[in-house]
């Protein structure tokens, strides 16, 4: 598999994609570049450097009653909700905090909430956070989520994106599809690695890479 290398944010250097090029699934789509964000997502030190660089998009601008998190960034997404109330960020919570949940999904692969959770979106101004936006599939599934469960969109923030909007709603990166050099995402039919027949170098999930 090719060396990897590192892309750091030009406002922290505590915050980097590790970047590794090859040929790689995930569950919607082939990429020639796995970006690993598994220590973004898990030391605390990073976690919260990410929130820090996320909370400037919504300060004094946005209502946040929840923050949902999706692809295992529950850490950032404390950090967020702590960066955001000393920000002074309006909730309309009566509680005056905010809310940090992850929706469970069941055997279709729907996304859900518990009922004793449901009370935390219903009619609730929802920040959605993910690690990655790029084929937009996982947005689509809690879009569709959320406004099931009676929530309003308020913002969607990622730690890396391949588009700038999805349905009309922005979103807000750290990192661009631009700023990896060469980065695609194919569907299986059209993935030229696989029309040359050149092997997977491994499988991409939430919980990060499993080398072929």
């Amino acid at each position: 598999m090719p060396n990897s290398y590192k892309i750091n944010s030009p406002y922290n250097n505590l915050i980097a994609l590790k970047v590794t090029p090859g040929h790689f699934a995930t569950t919607s789509s082939h990429i020639n570049a796995y970006i690993d964000l598994t220590t973004l997502k898990a030391r605390s030190s990073e976690a919260k450097a990410v929130a820090k660089s996320m909370c400037a998009e919504y300060m004094a601008t946005t209502v946040v009653d929840v923050i949902i998190c999706m692809d295992g960034t529950d850490v950032i997404g404390a950090y967020l909700a702590d960066e955001l109330t000393n920000s002074g960020i309006m909730c309309m919570n009566a509680h005056g905090s905010i809310y940090v949940i992850t929706p469970e999904q069941n055997s279709m692969g729907q996304l859900t909430f518990p009922d004793n959770v449901v009370p935390m979106v219903q009619g609730k101004h929802v920040l959605l956070l993910l690690a990655t936006a790029t084929t937009g599939r996982t947005v689509d599934k809690a879009i569709e989520c959320i406004n099931y469960y009676g929530g309003i969109i308020g913002g969607i923030s990622s730690i890396f994106t391949g588009t700038d909007e999805i349905h009309g709603y922005p979103i807000h990166s750290i990192f661009h599809k631009k700023d990896v050099e060469g980065y695609e995402s194919f569907s299986s039919s059209s993935c030229p690695f696989c029309q040359r027949n050149v092997k997977l170098d491994g499988l991409v999930s939430t919980g990060g890479l499993k080398e072929l």
